[in-house]
């Protein structure tokens, strides 16, 4: 009976350690991993869009978040963030057919804004499919994996690589268009992305900020509609 017990004990063992192997491994190809990625988000019918950073150089007029819901077409419906002289203002925002409207508490109703006036992108512009955020995060160079890091119950793997400033500048206004970005995605084992984390000169003269953009598939499109205007105008 025994050697029965212990070809099995051998066969499982070795099964375990193959299974272990196969978890271990890394596909090597992050160019690919991260074009499946955006290549998903790109045929959902609406995403889960977030940019935010902890905090701004002191002094600076710039975007703390934004956080919200849009499509492709492009359109975009949440709330944002921005420090001004000292004080943090949240708005909600919608922006749709190039125009973006806010309403703060200082107002009852959504006003149109120009965004570069207060150094912050266009919302509807960062969800675009042709020249938003997606397009910048594949326009990443010199990637390279990292070791995978379990987050709960998901194993992620850290891609890091390099971004042109002027890509960064053509949706974040204030970022240095002469200098070069730091980039870090994280990718689960179904090549979908956790999150992106851009580090780098994105205020002039100053210290370098990290921005975490997170952008998640809805299953269902949403209805994204211009603000009501004021009757008596």
């Amino acid at each position: 009976m025994r050697t029965p017990l212990r070809f099995l004990a051998v066969v499982i063992t070795a099964v375990l350690m193959s299974a272990c192997t196969s978890d271990d491994s890394s596909p090597g190809d992050p160019e690919g991993r991260v074009d499946a990625a955006v290549a998903s988000l790109r045929e959902a019918p609406a995403i889960d869009f977030s940019i935010a950073t902890d905090e701004l150089p002191r002094g600076v007029t710039g975007l703390l978040s934004i956080k919200g819901k849009g499509d492709m077409t492009p359109a975009f419906e949440g709330e944002a963030r921005v420090a001004a002289g000292g004080t943090t203002l949240p708005a909600e925002v919608i922006a749709m057919d190039g125009e973006l409207w806010v309403k703060t508490g200082l107002s009852s109703e959504f006003l149109s804004i120009d965004p570069t006036q207060f150094g912050i992108p266009d919302p509807a512009q960062l969800v675009s499919g042709e020249d938003g955020a997606l397009s910048l995060l594949t326009s990443a160079t010199d990637l390279e994996e990292g070791e995978d890091v379990r987050d709960g119950r998901d194993v992620l793997t850290t891609i890091t690589g390099t971004i042109d400033g002027a890509r960064v500048a053509a949706l974040l206004p204030t970022a240095d268009e002469s200098g070069t970005f730091e980039v870090e995605y994280r990718l689960n084992q179904d090549d979908e992305l956790t999150d992106a984390v851009i580090t780098g000169p994105f205020y002039t003269d100053k210290d370098d900020v990290a921005y975490t953009l997170k952008i998640a598939a809805l299953d269902e499109p949403v209805q994204i509609t211009e603000p009501a205007r004021d009757s008596g105008r």
